[in-house]
């Protein structure tokens, strides 16, 4: 039974949270639907989207879309919280997988980086939410396998994805707004 806990259930969590993210990459389509539905729309979106490991959706091109329209304030924290709830897949991979972490107590680099995990951990899961190139899912399997607190990680992930919409939000909309008055 303590074979079955520590090798089958993280293969399986593993294996669920790959199906899918090829799921939702293949039927991207449909997760561009919910656009129509205002901020509950803007909400699935960033939880499908970031639910995805490694696998670009679409989503924050639609959460600036929507911010045109509706209240780009409210847009961005309904998409960030959503964000942050997608961001979970990650986490959960890294929680469920942090026995592989164990074999390694004794290296170097493991050491290091759980002593950053836990002085830093709180700002780098901000940072990593808050720039769009820097690979959050990555991250996000590093504080799982740490054991980092879930409730740090979703606070991190929910300020710094806030913030980037709002930056994006904001910065198409005065993008937009310039191009229309050159245009006229």
């Amino acid at each position: 039974m303590k074979r079955f806990k520590k090798y089958f259930i993280p293969l399986v969590i593993l294996c669920l949270v790959i199906v899918v993210t090829a799921f939702l990459f293949i039927y991207r389509d449909i997760v561009a639907e919910f656009e129509e539905w205002g901020y509950l729309g803007a909400f699935l979106i960033c939880v499908v989207g970031n639910a995805t490991i490694l696998l670009p959706m679409p989503g924050l091109l639609l959460v600036i879309a929507l911010g045109a329209i509706l209240n780009p304030v409210l847009v961005s924290l309904i998409a960030g919280l959503g964000s942050a709830i997608g961001e979970l897949s990650g986490y959960v991979v890294g929680y469920s997988g942090h026995e592989i972490a164990r074999y390694n107590r004794d290296n170097k680099w493991f050491i290091r980086a759980d002593r950053w995990m836990k002085k830093r951990g709180t700002v780098t899961i901000f940072v990593f939410a808050l720039a769009p190139f820097l690979p959050l899912d990555v991250a996000g399997m590093v504080a799982g396998a740490f054991h980092f607190p879930v409730w740090k990680f979703l606070i991190a992930c929910f300020f710094g994805k806030t913030l980037l919409l709002l930056l994006m939000v904001y910065s198409a909309s005065w993008g937009w707004d310039a191009l229309l008055r050159f245009v006229s």
